[in-house]
């Protein structure tokens, strides 16, 4: 997960030329042995901790947007006049600290008071939110934090739902990261939020009186009603495709059980060579186990990343000792072996599909509000029934740069889905255009991805993908939908940027066309 950024650089509590910082770039330094940076915002310089709340990334690498810094890894943003992290996936605040000016020079002071976050002025009496996961828990969060004092209430059957989902199927399955990464907070912090958990699954939803039928009896009412169901992970209808030791990757307790299953065991099979199945297959290999990737593709991520680097990530892979079957298809599961389309008998301790996720839309479809692919909803995350809203996976949302309906399924997105929810939810009448941004983990690579490209007739790349150092812009009819990264973060943010103000020539300057 990473820490504290490390204290290095000039001592910032000595008088310091304010000419040194640059525009968007921060100052790193240090204060009494903690990590600082310096930032300008017009001519004034204010100073903040230089580590990011949510993986320790390194903010002095990060890019100041106004009176924003946002960082370099993972693209957590935070106010730097208050420390509030205004966008996910950091949902603590970083230190901020008083400067001192003399002339054109400045050195930094204290550490200042955490400041409040600011208070919403209205908003429902009651709100409902239905799923805990990385949506409704984001929506949860924040309506607390900007002051909503109503009731709320979380209702999910899976007491672990608000957990660090990205983890799951990297690091902590890997062994690499502690049981006390994963909760996004502790049972404690819910009881001082004062937010009632039901562990409990809703089955129906009177949409006109907002009110939820909870397993076991009990009703929940609320003004406002938040769907964050997600999405349900898929399992491929093969004959002993559901036997004890086939696995799926969905939740805390999926992770927690195979790493169970994977004690002990000798060899596994990966069902799928998509993002999720592919990191489990790393991380399995991580853990000793013999590891066997099947799917019907012939080169693995090819339609969201291109070929060039699916076979790039298919030889990360392979030097590692993982073992692919691609353009075959899984025929029967036994006690120890898996059998293929080409007649192969792979064995098998431990078998994983990551082949993908469907929307949980149950509860929406019994409510009788507008589905298709997801649950619909407008610019606001509203949907076709007034007062209730949906975020994350579930959800599908016109994408404010080409006004196509999308349905995304990322942890970022969700979260700040269900950030802009609370905003609405507060009186704020605040459109979501957050530009999609996810992240994966392959052994020493990683891989990030900003945008949305369905489809793509262009491939440019700016810098050298073997050496683990490049941008790659996705293009159709001469427009960049999105832009890939191998190392390359600042390149990155200005990518996010440019997509925001739907600045083209920006995008093209991360990655010059005629490259690829």
């Amino acid at each position: 997960m990473g820490g504290n950024e490390p204290a290095k650089g000039p001592d910032l509590g000595q008088w310091t030329e304010a000419s040194k910082i640059e525009e968007g770039t921060p100052l790193g330094g240090q204060l009494g042995g903690e990590a600082v940076v310096a930032c300008r915002i017009g001519a004034e310089v204010v100073a903040v901790g230089a580590s990011c709340t949510h993986y320790g990334g390194p903010l002095a690498e990060g890019l100041v947007v106004g009176d924003t810094i946002r960082c370099p890894w993972h693209h957590a943003c935070f106010s730097l006049r208050t420390g509030e992290p205004i966008a996910a996936p950091a949902t603590f605040a970083i230190a901020r600290y008083r400067v001192e000016r003399e002339g054109g020079r400045f050195r930094v002071a204290e550490k200042l008071p955490e400041a409040p976050a600011p208070k919403a002025a209205r908003g429902p009496r009651s709100v409902a939110i239905v799923g805990a996961g990385a949506a409704g828990f984001a929506t949860a969060e924040m309506l607390r934090r900007h002051g909503h004092d109503g009731s709320l209430t979380m209702v999910d059957p899976d007491p672990d739902a608000s957990s660090d989902r990205p983890n799951l199927s990297k690091d902590y399955l890997a062994g690499s990261a502690p049981e006390e990464w994963i909760p996004l907070r502790g049972p404690e912090w819910f009881a001082e939020q004062r937010i009632e958990k039901v562990k409990a699954r809703a089955i129906s939803l009177d949409a006109a009186r907002k009110k939820l039928a909870i397993e076991g009896g009990k009703v929940v009412e609320a003004e406002a009603i938040v769907l964050a169901t997600g999405a349900i992970p898929i399992r491929l209808p093969v004959p002993g495709g559901d036997a004890k030791h086939v696995f799926t990757l969905r939740t805390l307790a999926d992770s927690r059980r195979i790493i169970g299953a994977a004690s002990g065991a000798k060899r596994a099979v990966v069902i799928g060579a998509s993002f999720i199945g592919l990191e489990v297959a790393a991380s399995l290999r991580t853990r000793g186990l013999e590891v066997h990737v099947v799917a019907p593709e012939e080169v693995p991520m090819e339609r969201v990343l291109g070929r060039e680097v699916g076979q790039y990530v298919r030889r990360v892979h392979e030097s590692h000792g993982v073992v692919f079957h691609l353009g075959r298809t899984p025929q029967s599961i036994d006690a120890g072996t898996v059998r293929i389309s080409d007649g192969t008998m792979l064995p098998a301790d431990v078998v994983v599909m990551g082949v993908g996720v469907r929307p949980d839309l149950a509860l929406a479809e019994s409510a009788g509000l507008r589905v298709d692919k997801g649950i619909i909803v407008d610019r606001n995350l509203r949907t076709s029934a007034p007062g209730i809203y949906a975020a994350g996976d579930n959800a599908r949302f016109p994408d404010p740069r080409t006004g196509e309906p999308i349905r995304i399924e990322h942890w970022v997105v969700a979260e700040r889905m269900g950030q802009c929810v609370a905003r609405n939810l507060l009186g704020k009448d605040e459109p979501f255009t957050a530009v999609p941004f996810f992240w994966s983990n392959h052994f020493e690579l990683s891989i990030s991805y900003l945008g949305y490209a369905s489809s793509f007739d262009r491939i440019d790349v700016n810098g050298s993908i073997e050496a683990n150092d490049c941008a790659i812009a996705y293009r159709k009819g001469g427009k960049t939908l999105a832009i890939a990264t191998i190392g390359k973060n600042r390149e990155r943010l200005e990518a996010e940027v440019a997509f925001a103000n739907n600045d083209e020539g920006g995008l093209r300057r991360v990655v010059p066309a005629g490259k690829g």
